[in-house]
C-alpha cells in the first residue's frame, strides 16, 4: 500500500513538514528582529481579519548541487575592483554587481504573532475572572461520512471500506496485498457545531487629543495598541473594542477616529474617566465582562484639582470593576508629565493599576511587558 503523492510525487505528510519547518524558520527571523516589527507600521498595514503579512527576509534553504567546481577564487593580492572581488559599490553612476536584499512576504495567523510576543515577553497566560455566560461555536470532527473535501479524508476508514470491498468480492490477494480504493470506498470526516462557555472580554482605549499630542505620539499609540489587541485576542475568544477620546470633553468614537483625531483644546482627564465608568457600568457588568482599560497622554492635566477627580473616579468606580488599569505616558515637547507622578503617588501599591512611560518607539516593548506581564 503506496501513500498518496500530491505534486512532483510529494506525499502530504512530507509537504506539511516541510512547512512546518518554514514556519519554524519564519519565527526564528521575527524573534530575532521582533524589535523592528513591533515598532515598524508595515505590519499593521498588511493585517487581515486572521491573516497578517510579515516581510521577512527571502529565505534560502541550503542544499547540494552536483556537479563539477569549474572555477575558483584565485590566490595572491587583486586590485580593488577587479574581477573576483567587490567593489565599495559608492562609485557614482557605475551599476554594481552585487545583489540586493530581497523579502519575502510570509502570512502568519494573528494566533502565531501573540505565540511570538508572549514567547519573546515571557507573558504569563490571563486567568479570566467572572462567569463564562458567553457560549461560542466550536466544531468538533466527531463523525464519518461518504462526501466532503479531500482536504478531510480519513485515510485509515477509506483503506478499510476498499479492503472489506475487496475482501467480499474476492478479489484481495494475501499474497500480492494491494488496496485501490474507488470514489465508493471513500469516507471523510464530518464535523458538527457545538456550543461552548466563553469568558467575555472587553478593552477601552482611551488617548489624549490635545494639540499637545503630536502625530508620532499618536502612532506609538497605535503601535501600542495593535500588540495589545494581538495578546487579548489570542487569550478571549469573545472580545469587544471601545475608543474613548478626550481634551477637555470626552467623546466615544470609531477605531479610525480615535487615531486620526486632533483637537486643539486644553486637557482635561476626568471627562474620559467618567465617561468609562459610564460605558462600564451601563454594557460591561464585571460579573460578566474581563474589562481592560489603557490610557494614553503626555501627562499634562487641566488642573490639580480635575488629577484628585480622576484619582477619586479610579479608586471608587473604575478599578474595583477591571481586570487591570493602564496609563501610557507618551513623551511630547509640549507634557510637563506629572500625572504620570501623580497616579504613582496614589496608586503605587495596587496592582490593577500599572504605569508606564514611553519615551518613543524604543519603549514600545517594555510598555507592553510592563502591561501585560501580570496575566490578570
Amino acid at each position: 500500500m503506496s501513500g498518496e503523492q500530491g505534486p512532483a510525487g510529494c506525499s502530504p505528510g512530507r509537504i506539511e513538514r516541510d512547512r512546518s519547518r518554514f514556519v519554524d524558520i519564519v519565527r526564528g527571523h521575527i524573534k530575532q528582529d521582533l524589535k523592528r516589527y513591533v515598532t515598524g507600521t508595515e505590519m499593521i498595514g498588511r493585517k487581515g481579519r486572521h491573516m497578517v503579512s510579515i516581510p521577512v527576509p527571502r529565505i534560502e534553504l541550503p542544499r547540494f548541487q552536483f556537479g563539477k567546481n569549474d572555477g575558483g577564487q584565485g590566490e595572491g593580492e587583486g586590485e580593488p575592483g577587479g574581477e573576483g572581488q567587490a567593489g565599495d559599490g559608492n562609485s557614482p553612476g557605475m551599476a554594481g554587481d552585487q545583489s540586493g536584499q530581497h523579502l519575502l512576504e510570509v502570512e502568519l495567523t494573528m494566533d502565531e504573532m501573540a505565540r511570538i510576543l508572549g514567547e519573546e515577553l515571557a507573558l504569563p497566560n490571563i486567568q479570566p475572572r467572572g462567569k463564562a455566560n458567553i457560549h461560542s461555536p466550536s466544531y468538533r470532527f466527531s463523525s464519518v461520512r461518504r462526501d466532503g473535501p479531500q482536504s478531510l479524508r480519513h485515510m485509515r476508514r477509506t483503506m478499510r471500506e476498499a479492503l472489506k470491498r475487496q475482501i467480499s468480492a474476492g478479489e484481495y490477494d494475501p499474497k500480492n496485498p494491494s488496496i485501490s480504493p474507488t470514489p465508493e470506498d471513500m469516507r471523510f470526516r464530518s464535523w458538527k457545531e457545538v456550543s461552548k462557555p466563553d469568558h467575555a472580554a472587553m478593552i477601552l482605549y482611551m488617548m489624549d487629543v490635545s494639540g499637545s499630542m503630536g502625530r508620532e505620539q499618536k502612532e506609538i499609540v497605535r503601535l501600542v495598541s495593535f500588540w495589545i489587541d494581538t495578546w487579548l485576542r489570542s487569550q478571549y475568544q469573545s472580545l469587544e473594542t471601545r475608543y474613548v477620546v478626550h481634551d477637555a470633553a470626552a467623546k466615544e468614537v470609531d477605531q479610525d477616529v480615535f487615531y486620526r483625531l486632533r483637537e486643539s483644546g486644553g486637557t482635561k482627564i476626568s471627562s474620559a474617566y467618567m465617561l468609562a465608568s459610564e460605558l462600564l457600568e451601563g454594557a460591561f457588568p464585571a460579573t460578566d465582562w474581563n474589562c481592560y482599560l489603557f490610557h494614553f497622554s503626555d501627562g499634562d492635566n487641566w488642573s490639580g484639582r480635575d488629577t484628585e477627580k480622576c484619582v477619586t473616579l479610579l479608586r471608587e468606580r473604575l478599578l474595583p470593576h477591571v481586570n487591570l488599569f493602564c496609563y501610557g505616558q507618551v513623551k511630547s515637547a509640549y507634557g510637563s508629565g506629572q500625572f504620570k507622578k501623580d497616579l504613582d503617588q496614589a496608586f503605587g501599591d495596587e496592582p490593577q493599576a500599572i504605569t508606564c512611560e514611553i519615551l518613543d518607539r524604543e519603549g514600545i516593548l517594555p510598555s507592553i511587558k510592563a502591561f501585560l506581564g501580570k496575566g490578570v
